[in-house]
């Protein structure tokens, strides 16, 4: 038996997140495993760094699995690209110990989420609108306060498969890239929907509806805002895992 470590990037516009569902619901992990137990003539179970949401995006997930199948690594990848659609490829296939696990092995995960000031016919796949230019020093006095050991309960959704709400956030700004405005972000685990709140709530802010105040007490109580829309899942990136 091998325990098999992959990275992943796709595309997640047209996949219902990344974890396996039941249905009809593609999935990016669906996917992976329909085509990768097709190769290897086993029945495979991902292990993944992270779960993505519908319609989010990866630049470089990790992900492990098990198996007993002799093939050459090399191969096994090529054979699994050259079946998944183009939205999914898989890469950097390693040989691992037994006791790595793409999820709890982990030490950090970070997100990138790209925001444009106007909507784009070409960019828009991959980047939210903020219809408007918001203060982007606001919104970076708001994402500074984020970092440390918080309750981020006020900025997720409820996740009965992930119970715990405390992060320690390790890095949080917001950058000028060409167009884009470049939401970046590093902790020790992410809440469900959690980087897609943040950014709407610091959006919000950057345009005036939201002070660093009320932002402060929304972190602390615990209890969100039901004037705070998560920003769309078409923006965000998962860049990469940290081990």
């Amino acid at each position: 038996m091998k325990n098999i470590r992959i990275t992943v990037e796709y595309d997640g516009t047209s996949f219902a997140g990344w974890q396996r569902q039941s249905g009809t619901k593609v999935t990016v992990q669906g996917e992976i495993e329909r085509e990768l137990g097709k190769i290897l003539q086993e029945k495979i179970s991902l292990n993944a760094a992270g779960r993505t949401d519908k319609g989010v995006h990866a630049r470089a997930q990790v992900v492990n699995f098990s198996s007993d199948s002799p093939m050459e690594l090399s191969r096994m990848v090529h054979s699994l690209n050259s079946l998944l659609p183009d939205t999914i490829r898989v890469s950097n296939p390693l040989e691992v110990s037994m006791d790595f696990h793409a999820r709890y092995s982990a030490r950090e995960r970070h997100y990138r989420y790209f925001l444009l000031e106007e909507p784009s016919a070409i960019y828009g796949r991959f980047a939210g609108c903020a219809f408007g230019k918001p203060d982007l020093a606001v919104m970076q006095r708001i994402a500074v306060s984020a970092v440390g050991v918080h309750d981020f309960s006020a900025f997720s959704r409820e996740d009965r498969d992930s119970p715990g709400s405390i992060c320690n956030v390790t890095a949080c700004d917001w950058y000028r890239y060409k167009r884009f405005l470049v939401f970046r972000i590093s902790a020790n685990r992410f809440l469900r929907s959690m980087v897609r709140y943040l950014v709407g709530a610091m959006v919000s802010a950057g345009k005036g509806g939201l002070s660093l105040e009320e932002f402060s007490r929304m972190l602390e109580s615990g209890i969100m805002s039901t004037s705070i829309v998560p920003a769309r899942p078409n923006g965000l990136f998962l860049w990469k895992v940290t081990y």
